[in-house]
């Protein structure tokens, strides 16, 4: 016996290659489609729609191959209802859970479909009514509470997938994999142009800033795009903050000048003294408001009222009094500024890179700049499928953009 199903895919699904995967997938899962119907716009700016009659050979080929077209927009036509089960306890999720992407998604509650607010990857669906009105959540796994209503399975789930942006952008010409021999300053100029753009739309910037900022000078290019109000939320660690501070107080970073580049004798230890100057005074803007502190990018921070977030490493010297030491509390922090981020600048950061890329929805630009090529394909490979590498000095990158950005 032969087992089939119809999927629907909706978008612009052509000039986004999305049915050509969607097709790959079913060729290469070994099972024979027929296109039911397809119904192609006419202009750049209308949908298509096709149907795809889906034939496996067995029940649990069908259902790995449903599972894999799941995140490619490729839902069953017939629509159901979502399943749920109640949480077993606090942190405690059913089994066959649905675990999420950070893709836009809906949840089918009642006969209608309901959009799932700031969606994020590997959490679950919750769903939940409030004065009549039902709401679905991606909820991580410690915050589910005993009795929570969690979906179960992929019925009644769907998703829609990234699409090719339409206008100028850094992702029209970046089509092949991550290389060093990319033109630079085209693209640094095109990133300009979308956080212009992001900015002008009402959209807010995320830094994620790594020690390297400051290792290689570019500390006050970043200090700049905070002063000058582009950047609107920083996330980064404790040895950012610790070398931004030091810079600034002793003209090192982790002994070394920042602007002789040789290190003094003793000076290794710069680095924890200025961490103990910041536990005597009691936190950064202790500091900055009693004008020991006065300039950098956690300066510019304080001065102009920008949240950050600092997370603390098992790796960390002191650590500095703002730094967010349970990783599960830091994690919940920035989840409460990213209302709003357009787009999100990560720095020579690997670990927040990561941390940051999985707490971010797919519609949020995502620039990951380092000079390792294994560390700006690492996003992508965990998930975060709209983050651009760009593989260079991190210097260079940002002293060019703020030239952009602020003149």
């Amino acid at each position: 016996m032969r087992h089939s199903e119809t999927v629907e895919v909706r978008g612009h699904i052509v000039d986004s290659l999305i049915l050509a995967k969607v097709l790959d997938l079913i060729v290469d899962a070994g099972a024979t489609y027929t296109v039911v119907d397809l119904d192609l716009g006419t202009s750049h700016v209308d949908p298509s729609a096709a149907r795809i009659a889906i034939t496996a050979t067995d029940d649990k080929a069908l259902d790995a191959l449903l599972a894999e077209l799941h995140p490619h927009g490729a839902h069953p036509v017939e629509a159901v209802d979502a399943v749920v089960a109640p949480a077993e306890a606090g942190g405690v999720l059913p089994d066959g859970f649905y675990a999420t992407t950070n893709l836009p998604t809906e949840v089918r509650v009642g006969g209608r479909w309901v959009e799932v607010t700031r969606p994020e990857m590997d959490c679950t669906l919750v769903l939940a009514s409030a004065d009549g009105v039902d709401r679905a959540q991606a909820v991580p796994m410690h915050r589910v509470h005993s009795g929570d209503r969690v979906v179960v399975g992929r019925a009644g789930v769907r998703v829609r997938p990234l699409e090719r942006p339409r206008g100028r952008s850094p992702f029209e010409f970046m089509t092949s994999e991550v290389s060093a021999e990319k033109p630079k300053a085209l693209l640094v100029a095109q990133v300009a142009e979308r956080i212009r753009a992001a900015k002008a739309g009402g959209g807010r910037l995320l830094a994620v800033p790594g020690p390297a900022v400051v290792h290689t000078g570019a500390g006050p290019h970043l200090a700049t795009l905070v002063r000058d109000g582009w950047v609107d939320v920083v996330f980064s660690g404790n040895g950012f903050a610790v070398h931004d501070i030091e810079s600034s107080l002793l003209g090192t970073s982790l002994g070394v000048s920042v602007s002789e580049e040789t290190a003094a004798e003793g000076s290794h230890a710069n680095h924890l003294r200025v961490i103990n100057d910041v536990r005597r005074w009691g936190s950064i803007r202790a500091g900055v408001e009693d004008g020991r502190l006065q300039a950098g990018v956690m300066y510019e921070c304080v001065r102009r009222d920008i949240p950050f977030v600092l997370g603390g490493s098992v790796r960390d010297d002191g650590p500095l009094p703002d730094v967010i030491t349970d990783v599960v509390a830091a994690q919940d922090a920035m989840r409460r500024h990213l209302d709003g981020v357009a787009v999100a600048l990560v720095l020579a950061s690997t670990l927040h890179a990561v941390a940051v890329g999985n707490l971010l929805a797919a519609q949020v630009e995502v620039y990951c700049v380092d000079i390792h090529q294994a560390v700006v394909t690492k996003l992508a490979d965990r998930g975060s499928q709209q983050a651009l590498g760009i593989v260079t000095d991190v210097g260079l990158f940002l002293s060019e953009l703020a030239g952009r950005l602020t003149g």
